[in-house]
Parts: structure tokens; C-alpha cells; sequence
């Protein structure tokens, strides 16, 4: 039983990191605490929650997952991923990014990453902590981590029909990433009923962005454009992840 939960699994994190990203439009406030309950083919499976406030004079983003009591006995899920960023002027929020960090527990898989980005963002050092593994990039203007890309999503102009496409580096790659706007529905959420944008992420992230089916993501159709719902096809069933509370 183990291992099939095990092959099943990682879709709560690839949950959890596209409730992560971040970005560079005052399309939301600071501070921020998002808060969502993550289930599986109906059963609640963990929580996440979300926080982007201020730190001195930089930004700083992090996000917790942790797997429900039930699930930990087969399957331990104690995710912590950090992005800290330069505060920006005006009606930008987040200025050039300073860090990025990654700690992941599931199962008997971990990942100990960090970035650390230089002369405002032109520059990375990727640091494996586990395999020791350096190396530098250059990097070309406004590139984002996978924590910090999806407020940046929150700033851009979303119509049904049509992408829009973000900068990221992750796992020692850059790319542009595609976020196609499928369609407008109406949903229910913790407030009641409410507009929203259906949208699709196309990912190549390693590790917590491999799944087997597509995912989708249900965004307020206002100016805040708050996520709302989830959802990750798997191998049996689907995991979704609610938001159910937090500050926003």
C-alpha cells in the first residue's frame, strides 16, 4: 500500500507549487496568508499555507505542507520552500529576486535546494545540499522562481481563450512557461459563489511538477485574481486543494 501511495503523492505538491507562485503587480496585498485543505479523491490528504509579507526592506514568500495524520503513516509529506525578493516602487510589489529555497520531505524523497541570485537578478548559484552540486547561470531579464511566478501571473491581464507566458528558472533551466486561460465559471468558494478564470499551467519543472494528468487552477476573475481551487489528475482519482481561509 505504501508505494502506491507513494507513486500517487507528489500531485499534493505540484498543488502546492503553483499555489506558490509569486509576482510583481499590486494585484494583491502584503501580507497575504492563504490557507487550503488538500484532498484526495475526496479525503482530505494535508494542508497547505501560503504568506508573503515583508522582511526588513525585501519580500519574503514561503509556503508549508504538511500531510494529513493518516497519510503520514505511509507517507510523510513535510514540504517548506522560501523566496525572498528586493521590495519594488510604486505598484510593484517585488523588486529583483535575492534567494530561493527548497526543502522537501515525501516519503522516503528529499530535495535540499537553493538559489542565490546576484547582481539584481542577472546571475544565479544553484546549491544542491544534498549532492554538493554548484554551478552558476546567467540569467536574461525578469526571470522568476517557481515560488515567486505565479503572483506575477496575478498581475497580468487575463482573457478566456488566450496565454500568457512567465519567465522561470528552475532546475538549473529557463524557460518561458505557458499558462493558457481556458475559460470564465462560477464557482463556489469560501465566501460564496464566485467568478473565476479556469486556467492551465504547462510546466517542466523536475520532481514536484511530474504528474500524469493535466492540472487545472480556478482564479478570482477581479483584480486579486486569488486561487481558489486546484486540481491534478493522478494515476487513480485526483487531488485538490481548497482554499478554506487566510487573509487576502
Amino acid at each position: 500500500m505504501s508505494d502506491n501511495l507513494s507513486s500517487r503523492c507528489p500531485a499534493l505538491l505540484v498543488i502546492l507549487m503553483v499555489l506558490c507562485m509569486a509576482g510583481a503587480a499590486s494585484s494583491f496585498q502584503v501580507p497575504e496568508t492563504l490557507k487550503y485543505d488538500l484532498s484526495w479523491t475526496g479525503i482530505k490528504a494535508g494542508e497547505s499555507v501560503i504568506e508573503i509579507k515583508m522582511s526588513g526592506d525585501n519580500v519574503l514568500i514561503s509556503s508549508v505542507t504538511k500531510s494529513a495524520k493518516w497519510l503520514s503513516v505511509f507517507y510523510t509529506v513535510d514540504d517548506r520552500v522560501e523566496s525572498r525578493l528586493t521590495a519594488g516602487t510604486g505598484k510593484n510589489i517585488l523588486g529583483p529576486p535575492i534567494s530561493y529555497k527548497l526543502n522537501l520531505r515525501e516519503g522516503r524523497h528529499r530535495k535540499n535546494k537553493e538559489v542565490i541570485f546576484e547582481n539584481r537578478g542577472a546571475k544565479a548559484r544553484y546549491i544542491d545540499h544534498i549532492t554538493d552540486e554548484k554551478k552558476e547561470f546567467d540569467l536574461p531579464p525578469d526571470v522568476f522562481d517557481p515560488l515567486s511566478c505565479f503572483f506575477q501571473l496575478r498581475g497580468m491581464t487575463l482573457e478566456a481563450g488566450r496565454s500568457v507566458y512567465i519567465r522561470i528558472f528552475d532546475s538549473k533551466k529557463i524557460y518561458d512557461a505557458e499558462v493558457q486561460v481556458l475559460r470564465k465559471e462560477r464557482i463556489t468558494g469560501p465566501s460564496g459563489e464566485v467568478d473565476t478564470f479556469v486556467i492551465r499551467p504547462i510546466m517542466k519543472s523536475e520532481g514536484i511538477f511530474y504528474r500524469k494528468g493535466e492540472m487545472l487552477i480556478w482564479v478570482t476573475a477581479d483584480e486579486k485574481k486569488v486561487p481558489v481551487r486546484m486540481k491534478a489528475q493522478v494515476k487513480i482519482g485526483s487531488v485538490t486543494a481548497d482554499l478554506t481561509g487566510g487573509n487576502y
